[in-house]
């Protein structure tokens, strides 16, 4: 009996430690939506790969995340670190974090990766990499942003690797509390230019209103600036504007179709040459257009 005791705890001792991480999704109104992890042990998570998706409308924005290294946050993004990011060949330090694109939304192209902001389904991506500054074992991921009332569902993303833990082990991941989360409609905004039957004829979107994108009517699609010079219309709205470009109204997302900057169509087309001119006229101006659009 003392010998099978024995074994039972060398066995026990041998065996990994599967830390518990607990995943909470929390209504915060207007449509936003917090994700919030905690673990439950005293190893760190490294990285997460979590699939949002929502049952009605679209996911439209992402917020409240940490970028870069060394800040006691997630600010490692795997899938977009090569797009966006330069490391110095000489130093191996990053010198500028704040490159355009540069989120934890996993491009929909991705192997395993959902379709993005703008349809029903993202896939995010968040790592850390520190030296002193270590995430606490409890904190804000992101907050994402619903076009309407919805159940918002996080699974983990087996694909991009799940949750893993410092250790290199993966997590036993919670994720009672976000699955089939009820979340309330977004705060209705109000379109208050001069073609107000064109905004409802588009399906009313929220970037064509001053108060989420003051600057929409000038070339800037995405409502983000670019760079350490704050290009408000710069290569993200291009791209947004390529992907728009030439097509009819059906064929549109409700991301393209913020590239119709005068809020007029040509001809059969929503996104042409008037929207590129207007672009080009605000193309990197430095902390510019002016937030004027009415």
């Amino acid at each position: 009996m003392k010998k099978f005791f024995s074994i039972f705890v060398l066995v026990m001792l041998a065996a990994p430690a599967w830390a518990t991480v607990t995943i909470t999704t929390t209504d915060l109104g207007g449509g936003v939506v917090a994700i919030d992890y905690s673990s439950n042990e005293t190893e760190l998570v490294r990285a997460f790969a979590l699939d949002i998706t929502v049952d009605e409308g679209f996911i439209d924005s992402i917020s409240d995340f940490s970028v870069g290294d060394d800040n006691n946050g997630y600010g490692i993004f795997p899938g977009n670190f090569s797009r966006y990011i330069v490391v110095d060949p000489t130093t191996g330090q990053v010198s500028d974090w704040s490159a355009g694109g540069y989120t934890p939304v996993a491009d929909g192209n991705d192997p395993g990766a959902l379709g993005g902001l703008g349809t029903n389904g993202i896939t995010i991506e968040m790592g850390s990499l520190y030296d002193t500054q270590a995430p606490p074992a409890q904190g804000r991921l992101c907050t994402i942003t619903c076009s309407e009332a919805c159940q918002l569902t996080v699974t983990t993303n087996a694909t991009r690797g799940n949750v893993v833990l410092e250790d290199a082990s993966e997590a036993i991941v919670d994720l009672t509390g976000a699955t089939n989360v009820q979340i309330g409609a977004a705060a209705l905004q109000s379109y208050t230019g001069s073609q107000t039957d064109q905004w409802v004829t588009v399906g009313k979107p929220d970037c064509w209103c001053a108060e989420i994108n003051p600057r929409q009517c000038h070339g800037d699609a995405d409502g983000l600036s670019q760079g350490v010079n704050k290009n408000w219309v710069s290569t993200n709205d291009l791209n947004i504007l390529i992907e728009a470009w030439n097509k009819p109204l059906s064929s549109l997302s409700s991301r393209q179709i913020c590239a119709d900057f005068d809020h007029l169509p040509q001809g059969e087309y929503r996104v042409s040459t008037n929207d590129l001119e207007i672009l080009i006229a605000n193309w990197q101006l430095d902390d510019g257009p002016a937030p004027d659009c009415p």
